[in-house]
C-alpha cells in the first residue's frame, strides 16, 4: 500500500497562509499530488480544532459534480453549506472545470469566515488567466512532483532494502510522480503510468486547449524538447531539424506548440542571466522537463544524457527549495549550469556527472572561477566517496547527498 508523503514545505505554507484573507491556488502538472495535498491539510485542521462541518471539499474531476459546472450553481451548492459565525475552509479541486468559476470564488471570498483553496492543473488557467480573474487576490503556490526526499521516504519498507544509489537510480528511470510509489519497483508499470499522464496533457490541455489539428507534429516537436533538456535550443534549430527528418513545420509553429508545453507544465523554462550586468536575457533559453522518468518514456537514454539529466533534478530542486532559476551567461560568452536566487540567498551551481579526471574538473570549475563575486558557488556530480571537497571556495558536493538535506 502506498505511503501517504507529508511533504512538509508544501503543508507548511498552506498552515502560513490558513484564514488569511486571501485565495490559496495550488499550481502544479497533472498527478504531482495537488489533490493528496489538500487531504493532508484537511487532517491537520481535524487534528487541529476543526470540525468536518467547517470543510467543504469538491473535486471537479468527479463525474458526480458535473452538475456543477456552472459558477451560479455551485455558489447556490455550497451557500446553504457555510456554517454562520464560524470559519469555512472550502475546497475546489480542479476548479478549471467550473465555467466562469472566478463569479463563484469571488463572492465566497467576499465573505468573512470562507478560507478558499482551489487547484488546477494547467498554466493557461495559473498564471496569466488567473491573474486576470482574481486580479491580485490570491497567493500562489507551485508544486512539483516528489523531491528525491520525499520519494526515498514513500519507498516506506523497501527503502531499508536499497542503497542511497539503487534508490537514485530507480528515482531516475521511473520518475518522481507520487502514484509511481505504488508500483515498487514496478518499471513497466510505472512506464505504462507515465505514457498515460503524457497522453492526457497532450490531449486535454494543449490539443484542446489550442485547436492544435496535426498531434503528430506536436508529438515531434516535444520529443525533440525532451530530447534536449540543458541545450540551448532556437525555434530556427528545431523547424531546421524538424525539415532535414521530412517532418516540416515553420517556427511560429514551433514556438505556439513549445508555449503549450510549457503551459501545461510538462516543461519549465530557465531564460539567461548576464552575471556581470546582473541583468535577465531574453534569449537562448533552456528547457527542463517537469519529471525525467516522463522523458525516459519518450527519449531513449543515452550515456552521454547523463549529464543533463541531473541538471533536469537539479533544476527542479532548486525550484522546490524556492529559488528562481536562471542560466548564468558569463561575460566571454561561456555559461554557469545556474544561478539560483532567492529573496534570502544567492548562489551558483554547476552539474557534472563525473570530474574524477583532472581535466573534466579544471573545465567545470573554469566557469565559476571567473565569477568576482563572493557569493557561494556549487559543483554537483555523482562522484564518491560521499561528502564535500573545496577548491578556493568552490564547494564540490555529491548530487545524491545534496538531494537528501533537509
Amino acid at each position: 500500500m502506498q505511503n501517504i508523503i507529508e511533504r512538509k514545505e508544501y503543508l507548511d505554507w498552506l498552515i502560513r497562509w490558513k484564514e488569511k484573507q486571501i485565495i490559496k491556488v495550488v499550481s502544479g502538472a497533472r498527478r504531482c499530488g495537488k489533490s493528496t495535498m489538500f487531504d493532508i491539510f484537511c487532517n491537520y485542521l481535524l487534528e487541529n480544532g476543526v470540525e468536518q462541518s467547517q470543510i467543504i471539499m469538491l473535486n471537479f474531476e468527479d463525474i458526480d459534480l458535473e452538475h456543477l459546472s456552472n459558477y451560479r450553481l455551485l455558489y447556490d451548492y455550497i451557500k446553504p453549506m457555510l456554517l454562520p459565525g464560524r470559519m469555512n475552509y472550502i475546497f475546489l479541486d480542479e476548479i478549471q472545470h467550473v465555467e466562469q468559476f472566478e463569479k463563484a470564488v469571488d463572492s465566497l471570498f467576499l465573505k468573512e469566515n470562507c478560507d478558499i483553496y482551489i487547484t488546477g492543473s494547467n498554466a493557461y488557467f495559473m498564471s496569466g488567466e488567473l491573474a486576470t480573474l482574481l486580479s491580485g487576490r490570491y497567493v500562489e503556490l507551485k508544486m512539483l512532483p516528489l523531491s528525491f526526499r520525499e520519494f526515498c521516504s514513500g519507498l516506506g519498507a523497501n527503502q531499508h532494502e536499497l542503497s542511497k544509489n539503487e534508490k537514485f537510480n530507480l528515482y531516475v528511470e521511473n520518475g518522481s510522480f507520487p502514484y509511481i510509489l505504488k508500483y515498487g519497483h514496478g518499471k513497466k508499470e510505472a512506464r505504462e503510468y507515465l505514457r498515460d499522464i503524457y497522453n492526457t496533457v497532450l490531449l486535454n490541455d494543449i490539443v484542446a486547449r489550442l485547436k492544435i489539428k496535426d498531434v503528430n507534429m506536436l508529438e515531434n516537436v516535444t520529443r525533440f524538447m525532451l530530447h534536449n533538456i540543458g541545450n540551448k535550443v532556437s525555434l530556427t534549430k528545431i523547424a531546421n531539424t524538424l525539415k532535414s527528418e521530412g517532418k516540416g513545420v515553420d517556427q511560429k509553429t514551433v514556438d505556439r506548440y513549445i508555449r503549450g508545453l510549457t503551459d501545461s507544465l510538462i516543461l519549465y523554462e530557465a531564460t539567461r542571466y548576464n552575471i556581470k550586468g546582473k541583468q535577465f536575457l531574453t534569449t537562448q533559453s533552456k528547457y527542463y522537463a517537469v519529471d525525467v522518468g516522463l522523458r525516459n518514456v519518450l527519449v531513449r537514454g543515452k550515456e552521454s544524457d547523463v549529464g543533463h539529466i541531473l541538471e533536469n533534478i537539479v533544476f527542479l530542486e532548486l525550484r522546490r527549495r524556492g529559488y528562481e532559476v536562471y542560466v548564468g551567461q558569463l561575460a566571454d560568452g561561456g555559461e554557469v549550469d545556474f544561478v539560483a536566487i532567492s529573496p534570502d540567498d544567492f548562489a551558483y551551481y554547476q552539474v557534472a556527472a563525473t570530474t574524477l579526471e583532472e581535466e573534466t574538473l579544471k573545465r567545470e570549475l573554469a566557469p565559476l572561477k571567473k565569477i568576482a563575486d563572493n557569493y557561494p558557488k556549487y559543483l554537483l556530480t555523482l562522484d564518491e566517496p560521499f561528502g564535500t571537497a573545496d577548491y578556493d571556495g568552490i564547494q564540490k558536493r555529491n548530487v545524491v547527498d545534496w538531494l537528501l538535506e533537509e
